[in-house]
């Protein structure tokens, strides 16, 4: 009889262990899990903390008498796996009480997770700071929350950072985030992460961004968060949410090849340089499905899918892992942001265009459709290297869609063609997917040069052309720019080449619609132009200092 050993439960661990039962009844296969939990749903800690999940036993999946009973599981909680002898295919367990044990494995899955990181910052002892990992972490700070706890500080604004804010936010308490990044979710380009911003602070959130903690005080008890640009914050609580590190220290011991950062290095079917060992979850490195770079990809999707992987190569099936494309979604009170593919930052030099739409998620005359702002990155082949929304509504679609077609190959300028559902109350006929694939096909075939809303804008280096109606420009504008609105465009073309004299002209409406037409109008005089990707909207997110407010007239 065939026995299989998983050092871990949880999203990797457990998918792996449930698939071998359904693929061999007769195995015997052993989870060892060091915590009092085997399978939890960590991603709704934060929503048990705000008091929107109300039952704690909602989170539990399940314990270890019912995965005995329903799938014939071996279940072993506060039990550590303290070594592995690779040669004699034996694991060393340490249970509760101190006894040590060592179990022969024929397949050995290791699925250790991460650990949170914590930086090198005095005071971070303090019993009033936690992170917020496991149903433990969760149980505490619910408790202070019910306790009557009315201030939080939230160290770090990635995912779970900002999820955590959201939850203290709901329950009541006074938050502050605090991120040492320029902006807060740092994985998303900084013009979505403003939507982010200002959504946290319309809903009373204190938002620190480029900063970070230099030290936790105690004060009577409770902590006091110092940071580095010169503000103490006092807190009722501290939460920890600055990143994760691979725990490696089994695999390492056991003499399995690591990347540099310290993941465990996997092939395609989870298997390590170990042929009797695989691992799935936060601890293996991945290859990223756009950018080549090896590393840990910390969601519950692709660990979920690894443990299948793993347990179908262990029984000799050949489906491999995807390179992964770190879809994503993160709920920030009323928005939703999303991603998935690679950031702006991630793409470093590697030169792409992007296009970006502000539109409604449904028919704009059908009641109650809301803004959504959507980028999409790709290069000159047409090659979808990522894409990013936030928004109110319909963002999970939006994104699912392009991770659908990114998976499958299909380019930015065919997405035009993809066949969406469309009705009023769901979506528009030109939905905001295929209007992204619309400006691909565009740029890609030359009938749309654009200008880089991240390259800045210069009134004097360019003719700054503002092609809106009077009430926009008069709630806003450039400094600088000409005012013309793109029904005039036509019939003021020379004095348009005059104005330019010689310069090039940059373009722009509120969201690049109305400014595409003055382009064209443009190029077909023979003036040189571009249109400012993303219009209006996108220059006043990246830039709002470039923009002068409330002037009474138009200069043209």
């Amino acid at each position: 009889m065939r026995t299989v050993v998983v050092v871990g439960g949880v999203a990797g661990g457990m998918s792996a262990a449930a698939r071998l039962r359904r693929l061999d009844a007769e195995a015997r296969i052993v989870v060892v899990e060091q915590g009092g939990e085997v399978s939890f749903a960590n991603c709704g800690l934060p929503y048990f903390v705000g008091g929107e999940i109300t039952s704690r036993r909602s989170l539990l999946l399940h314990t270890p008498s019912s995965l005995a009973r329903t799938l014939g599981l071996e279940v072993r909680v506060r039990t550590e796996a303290i070594g592995v002898d690779a040669e004699s295919r034996t694991v060393t367990l340490r249970a509760a009480t101190g006894a040590t044990e060592e179990l022969h494995y024929d397949a050995l899955v290791l699925a250790p997770g991460a650990s949170a990181v914590r930086p090198p910052v005095p005071g971070l002892d303090h019993p009033r700071v936690r992170t917020l990992r496991d149903v433990p972490d969760a149980d505490l700070v619910r408790g202070w929350v019910t306790a009557g706890a009315r201030r939080a500080v939230v160290l770090g604004a990635g995912f779970i950072g900002i999820e955590a804010a959201e939850a203290l936010r709901h329950a009541g308490l006074e938050v502050t985030v605090v991120e040492a990044a320029p902006h807060v979710l740092p994985v998303v380009d900084p013009e979505i992460a403003a939507y982010v911003s200002a959504e946290l602070r319309r809903h009373g959130v204190a938002v620190h961004e480029g900063t970070a903690a230099t030290r936790i005080e105690d004060r009577d008890g409770l902590p006091a968060v110092e940071l580095d640009d010169g503000t103490t914050v006092a807190t009722d609580l501290v939460v920890l949410s600055v990143g994760v590190r691979p725990r490696t220290e089994l695999a390492r011991a056991a003499g399995l090849a690591l990347s540099e950062q310290g993941a465990i290095l996997v092939d395609e079917h989870q298997r390590t340089s170990d042929p009797h060992i695989w691992a799935v979850g936060d601890a293996t490195a991945s290859l990223h499905a756009v950018t080549d770079t090896l590393g840990p990809v910390a969601l519950a999707t692709p660990a979920n899918r690894g443990g299948r992987v793993a347990a179908d190569s262990i029984m000799g099936r050949g489906r491999p892992s995807p390179r992964p494309l770190g879809t994503a979604i993160v709920r920030v009170f009323d928005l939703a942001v999303a991603m998935t593919g690679a950031s702006r930052g991630a793409l470093g030099e590697r030169a792409f265009h992007t296009a970006r739409v502000h539109a409604g998620h449904h028919a704009g005359y059908y009641p109650g459709a809301q803004t959504m702002h959507l980028l999409l990155h790709f290069d000159e082949e047409g090659r979808i290297l990522g894409a990013q929304g936030v928004g109110a509504a319909g963002i999970d679609k939006r994104i699912d869609v392009i991770a659908t077609a990114a998976r499958a190959g299909v380019t930015a300028d065919d997405l035009v063609d993809l066949d969406l559902c469309y009705a009023p109350p769901f979506g528009s006929a030109k939905d905001p997917v295929l209007m992204l694939g619309m400006i691909a096909d565009n740029v890609l075939t030359g009938q749309l040069v654009q200008h880089e809303p991240t390259d800045g804008i210069d009134s004097t280096a360019t003719l700054v052309l503002d092609v809106r109606n009077l009430d926009e420009w008069d709630r806003g504008h450039v400094d600088g720019a000409v005012h013309i609105p793109q029904p005039q465009v036509s019939g003021s073309v020379e004095r348009i080449r005059e104005l330019a004299d010689g310069r090039p002209v940059v373009v722009h409406c509120a969201s690049g619609f109305r400014s595409y037409l003055a382009h064209r109008t443009l190029a077909a005089a023979g003036i040189p132009s571009a249109n400012l990707s993303g219009g209006f909207f996108t220059l006043d997110v990246l830039d709002p200092q470039v923009t002068t407010p409330r002037l009474a007239t138009s200069p043209v």
